[in-house]
């Protein structure tokens, strides 16, 4: 039987970005392309580039990044719905990345998830109504020596429990300013986005505020020095982290 059979009508080209848009994302484009000898492997940056613009990857960013790489948009579609970071649909000013891989999950991870479902009242991959928090699972955060470990667009929050979590997202929703554990100050999504196509973080003593390995990563480092490790690497969690090595 076919007559709940439905061939659809073909989808339209996609719109283009307004002249003002695609002139300002042109000139971007060429910066980015102008770094690699091979024009393609400008793909990935790109596709931060027009995500940066409408906070996910539209049919638009996508023909965009196709006419100017000289690609098909099948190709670029292929490399686009590969990444995860890359969104295919509007999201939150903040990703809210909650690690339920092994180590983050026996440790609190799943319970985490769980309960931030419950708190935002969104499944996973779904935005809350004020547009603010857009929560997902993530395999990994490789970052399992602070497990569980809870990400905001890429940043770093560790060692979280499920009522720490929640107090975050509460935060970020009311506009108050939340510090990762470690790494740069927060800033929106796009601006993430904007980031990682490689261009540079411009506010002030945002680079200088990155840092690096926290203590529980590099206490094998010190060990093959022969230095004696600290007593305690992570702070159970609750505490106040205070010092390194109290």
């Amino acid at each position: 039987m076919t007559e709940n059979v439905s061939l659809g009508m073909p989808q339209l080209p996609a719109p283009a970005f307004p002249a003002e848009v695609h002139a300002r994302l042109t000139e971007d484009a060429r910066a980015i392309i102008a770094r690699y000898p091979d024009s393609r492997s400008a793909l990935l940056p790109m596709l931060h580039l027009v995500q940066s613009e409408e906070g996910h990857v539209t049919r638009t960013g996508m023909q965009f990044c196709a006419d100017l790489l000289g690609l098909t948009t099948a190709e670029v579609t292929a490399v686009a719905t590969f990444y995860t970071m890359y969104r295919r649909k509007p999201s939150g000013d903040y990703q809210v990345g909650v690690c339920t891989n092994t180590l983050c999950a026996v440790m609190g991870g799943d319970a985490i998830f769980e309960e931030l479902k419950a708190h935002l009242g969104v499944g996973n991959d779904e935005t809350t109504e004020d547009g603010k928090i857009t929560l997902e699972h993530i395999e990994c955060n490789a970052a399992c020596d602070f497990a569980p470990v809870v990400m905001v667009n890429w940043e770093f929050f560790d060692n979280q429990t499920p009522e720490s979590a929640k107090r975050m997202v509460d935060d970020l929703r009311a506009g108050r300013t939340v510090e990762p554990t470690r790494g740069a100050p927060l800033c929106s999504f796009k601006e993430t986005a904007r980031i990682l196509a490689g261009f540079p973080d411009e506010r002030p003593g945002a680079v200088e505020a990155t840092g690096g390995a926290g203590p529980a990563s590099l206490v094998g480092l010190r060990l093959a020095k022969g230095e004696s490790p600290h007593h305690r690497i992570v702070h159970p969690r609750g505490e106040s982290s205070g010092q390194e090595g109290e």
